[in-house]
């Protein structure tokens, strides 16, 4: 029962703010504190546990959770943990899509520079989701769905967002995803990751060394101050992706990222 507290004889418990704690833009900063909060944890979440992670009230969560219950944001599971809400879907397309709109003229700017396909991925979850893509010309090229998710320790993109992540976090990811290994050349141990990661932090940008596909390159940069883990990358066959490309693919990609993240500020 101490996950659902009642709202009865707790008047006067709220900090006085000098407006209604139920209405005006005191209410909307809190219930985006909520849902970013749920979404920190992983998706789901006690109501004990966002209490230890904000300064509201223990009847002021409840009292918002209950609202975005009835307004389908959030979910109530039968364990009494609460969830992301499937409203939030639709919302999170539309931004994903607008998001993907305003990288588009970098990554064509990339794809033209460099003649590889250029993608933009965000971190949704414990795994990237590719929300833009501009392809290569080339008959022989990559070709990523938009949409379409992926594991983060065995693609360029999903490293650069790791490495923009506390050690103790990736471990959190990985651990609930798991490790697999489609290639020969894939990561497969946390420790190997972690180092990787180091390697990634010092250098600036990421590779994918023919982890997710053999014969496959992939160069990857964060896009610095995205309002969500975000990175972009270029790729293509290892007989074009070369030493020499990334010598010219890495300033081009930080130009890039800088660009996008300047956009994200207008």
């Amino acid at each position: 029962m101490a996950e659902n507290p009642s709202t009865t004889g707790v008047k006067g418990t709220e900090p006085k703010t000098g407006r209604s704690a139920g209405s005006g833009v005191q209410s909307v900063e809190r219930v985006f504190e909520l849902l970013e909060l749920v979404t920190d944890a992983g998706g789901d979440v006690t109501l004990s546990e966002l209490s230890a992670s904000t300064d509201l009230p223990l009847p002021t969560i409840h009292r918002l959770l209950r609202t975005l219950v009835s307004l389908g944001y959030a979910r109530q599971l039968p364990n009494r943990r609460y969830a992301l809400g499937p409203r939030l879907i639709r919302i999170g397309e539309g931004a994903s899509r607008q998001f993907g709109a305003l990288a588009r003229p970098q990554l064509k700017s990339l794809v033209d520079a460099l003649g590889e396909s250029a993608n933009m991925a965000v971190l949704d979850g414990d795994m990237v989701v590719y929300v833009a893509q501009v392809p290569s010309q080339h008959s022989m090229r990559m070709f990523t769905e938009v949409g379409r998710r992926a594991n983060v320790h065995d693609t360029g993109v999903g490293k650069a967002i790791l490495a923009q992540l506390d050690d103790d976090v990736v471990r959190g990811i990985v651990g609930r995803t798991g490790m697999t290994t489609p290639t020969e050349y894939s990561i497969g141990t946390v420790d190997a990751l972690l180092k990787e990661l180091d390697l990634i932090r010092e250098r600036g940008y990421s590779i994918d060394e023919q982890e997710q596909e053999i014969g496959v390159r992939c160069y990857a940069m964060a896009v610095p101050g995205a309002p969500t883990p975000t990175a972009v990358s270029v790729s293509g066959p290892i007989a074009r992706v070369t030493e020499e490309f990334a010598q010219r693919a890495v300033p081009r990609l930080r130009e890039a990222a800088a660009a996008i993240a300047a956009d994200l500020e207008a």
